[in-house]
């Protein structure tokens, strides 16, 4: 990546990294977009997998997510980085929020029908959706690069997002999540913005985690 501290309005870049199918990727995406409404920065999106970060370790795994990890996980993913691939990382943005919606918002899931329209909503070629069921997948390697990018960052026993800034020196921080529901607004996320950037900055930090009470709330998106 060749660029990493600002873009080209001098605005600080921040790379995001997604997997269609997590609700609390999801979650943490509307966040970073109110951000970007009070903060002056800039999201570039890229593609990660669940499927690819847990194919080797399928067996440990509870059998409910075996198959959707198997099999449907990678379905939204090929289709989103074949999008990529064939019409440049601007479309990933849009793309994602229209897969969202659909899967997450509407509850229509991650089904070849919810990704054939939002192709069709963000005026991509319907011939995408091709890419759905591609087992050979023809842009594996390319899926497989982003998703390394951005999880070398983390390390391997996180899942997604991953987000990346860059630090006081110029190296670039990241960090999984902010896992949160829901997703805070206005000021209220600027806050949990800053916070997140102060404690990811800190030399030797680690982790800080609460219980978790509750699934995510789509209920204001």
């Amino acid at each position: 990546m060749s660029e990493t501290a600002t873009t080209s309005t001098e605005k600080t870049r921040v790379d995001f990294w997604f997997d269609p199918l997590c609700p609390w990727a999801w979650m943490t995406s509307r966040w970073v977009l109110e951000v970007e409404k009070v903060r002056d920065i800039e999201v570039h999106w890229h593609i990660m997998s669940l499927a690819v970060l847990n194919e080797d370790k399928l067996d440990e795994l509870p059998e409910e997510y075996r198959e959707m990890l198997a099999k449907t996980a990678w379905q939204p993913a090929r289709v989103v980085t074949a999008a990529w691939q064939k019409h440049g990382a601007e479309v990933l943005g849009p793309l994602y929020t229209a897969l969202g919606t659909r899967f997450h918002n509407r509850g229509e899931g991650p089904t070849r029908e919810a990704v054939a329209a939002a192709l069709a909503e963000v005026n991509l070629p319907a011939d995408l959706i091709d890419y759905f069921d591609q087992e050979d997948f023809e842009f594996d390697a390319e899926l497989r690069a982003s998703h390394k990018e951005g999880i070398d960052k983390v390390g391997q026993e996180v899942g997604t997002p991953v987000i990346a800034v860059p630090g006081p020196d110029g190296e670039q921080i990241a960090f999984f999540g902010p896992v949160v529901t829901p997703a805070p607004k206005g000021e209220e996320a600027a806050r949990l913005w800053d916070g997140t950037l102060a404690v990811a900055s800190v030399p030797g930090f680690y982790e800080i985690k609460r219980t978790r009470t509750k699934g995510p709330d789509f209920s204001n998106l």
